[in-house]
């Protein structure tokens, strides 16, 4: 495995010196940074020329200008990496290190949700094949795979922000908006179903009327406006969410496991006060507001030595992702409780969800919950924006990987020797089909600092993307080679983290290395 990984090692450092060679030479020919000074009508036009050309070094030949540029990259091995400066003056390394961080906000939740929601819809499509539910992701999926990213985006500021902002007005929902939300819930609901024409009618129907008396409830208790899930709330969710868990990954016939996953949401419901209590200090700080929820996985790391013997690894995923849900949704309830002052704030003007920019420059607050909620608004748009489109690749090749390894012959016998097909999926077909998978999650995260440059124009980010950009339209050279430095390391990085994982889930590629 050593000389396996030192020979990859080798071939990546090959193509970072030839593809960043080629790249930094291509770019100094394709074009003159001097181009605009040269037709300039000012009067010191020689002076700023003779200055651009020697902070440039324009009077060096591109490829030996190439290895001065190297030399200040390869520093980053004594801790003083030089990458030049920009057209503006600014040290290229200052500009990409306030971009990054940027970038990994906007890209990072959006990479996560894909591939959480991606890889499970594609699963269940593959289990229930060629039912409506396949038939109706599949038509989803190509249809966002489709649409092009700057038209969401635009579709999303109109209806997700501006509209939405117009509505909460008066935070009461139409009838007409009833009504057609209750459609598309029953529609929905009943595509997850298959069986006699009777049975899905009946479920449709059963939806309707369900989704409708909530929304009507939500409209006498002005739900939209001081929205809430409370303790009651929060307690169903999360034991809802624990049980599925459990159900799983073993099973509901192993019901110390269960039990296990359900006391992690009875000490969630019994600390829900305490946590609150400790969330509502005056200087809270995001230390602040983690550190209670490590009491809720303390109990999660602690039940499965309580209530199982054998199989404690199983338990002990169960109860960890059930904490992992529990303090997930103790967060959210406290943000929608937040929600109501956040939107009547001083510089938020009843007009939460923002179009443009990273923060509200208006807002005048120094409330932990308040500066989270207005984070995460700005952040939302270009989440659900980029979501879309990377949700529908996941959902077409978790479907097509999972449908091949459930056609080989190591899962007809399985399935003969009478493991139940819940075993048969999670604990083998599952883990294979996840190899394919696993180069596109690699090089999508490594293109976490790459960043959407569509999506940052759209929304007025100023993250690695717009970086690019703009190195490319005012041909700076070094901030150009900046970017591409980070995102090329990344990228061959992620093909060898790939092919690791390869190693991890498959034996057989181990002992071939």
């Amino acid at each position: 495995m050593f000389a396996f990984i030192a020979r990859r090692i080798g071939i990546v450092l090959l193509i970072l010196f030839g593809s960043s060679f080629l790249v930094y030479n291509l770019e100094a020919l394709s074009g003159d940074p001097l181009s605009e000074l040269r037709t300039s009508s000012a009067k010191n036009k020689e002076f700023l020329i003779a200055q651009m050309t020697r902070q440039l070094q324009l009077d060096v030949p591109p490829p030996l200008r190439y290895f001065h540029w190297l030399q200040g990259v390869l520093g980053v091995f004594t801790g003083h990496p030089d990458l030049g400066k920009t057209r503006n003056g600014l040290l290229v390394v200052t500009e990409i290190s306030g971009a990054i961080p940027t970038t990994i906000r906007l890209v990072l939740g959006a990479t996560i949700l894909a591939i959480l929601l991606g890889i499970t819809v594609g699963v269940i499509t593959a289990i229930r094949q060629y039912s409506r539910l396949d038939y109706t992701m599949t038509f989803i999926s190509f249809l966002m795979f489709s649409l092009p990213i700057f038209w969401v985006a635009v579709l999303l500021k109109q209806y997700m922000a501006i509209e939405f902002n117009n509505f909460l007005a008066s935070g009461q929902i139409t009838l007409p908006w009833i009504f057609g939300a209750s459609v598309i819930m029953g529609l929905v609901i009943a595509g997850l179903v298959s069986g006699s024409r009777k049975r899905v009618l009946s479920l449709f129907g059963i939806t309707f009327l369900a989704t409708a008396g909530l929304l009507f409830v939500v409209n006498l208790t002005d739900w939209v406006l001081k929205p809430g899930l409370g303790i009651v709330g929060v307690g169903l969710i999360v034991a809802g969410i624990a049980a599925g868990i459990s159900s799983i990954i073993v099973g509901f016939e192993n019901k110390r496991v269960l039990y296990a996953s359900l006391t992690v949401a009875l000490a969630t419901i019994s600390l829900y006060f305490p946590i609150n209590a400790m969330w509502s200090a005056k200087h809270l700080n995001l230390l602040g507001m983690l550190a209670p929820l490590l009491i809720i996985f303390a109990v999660a790391v602690a039940t499965p030595f309580i209530f199982t013997r054998v199989d404690r690894g199983s338990a002990l995923r169960t109860t960890v992702i059930s904490a992992a849900f529990a303090s997930l949704f103790m967060v959210i309830d406290r943000m929608q409780r937040t929600w109501f002052v956040y939107s009547n704030a001083d510089g938020i003007d009843q007009r939460p969800i923002p179009t443009i920019g990273t923060v509200s420059v208006r807002l005048d607050s120094h409330n932990f919950w308040i500066l989270l909620m207005d984070a995460f608004v700005h952040v939302l748009l270009p989440t659900v924006a980029l979501t879309l489109i990377s949700f529908a690749g996941y959902v077409r090749y978790s479907r097509a990987s999972l449908l091949e390894v459930m056609n080989m012959d190591y899962i007809r016998t399985a399935r003969a020797k009478g493991l139940s097909e819940r075993t048969v999926i999670v604990r083998h077909a599952l883990r294979n089909a996840m190899i394919p998978l696993t180069t596109l999650m690699a090089f999508d995260f490594a293109g976490l600092i790459g960043g959407a440059i569509i999506t940052e124009t759209v929304f007025g980010w100023h993250g690695m993307g717009t970086l690019f950009r703009n190195a490319i339209s005012s041909q700076d050279l070094n901030l150009l080679m900046g970017v591409f430095a980070i995102t090329s390391f990344m990228a061959v990085m992620a093909n060898l983290i790939a092919d690791l994982l390869y190693s991890a889930l498959d034996p057989r590629i181990r002992v071939g290395n």
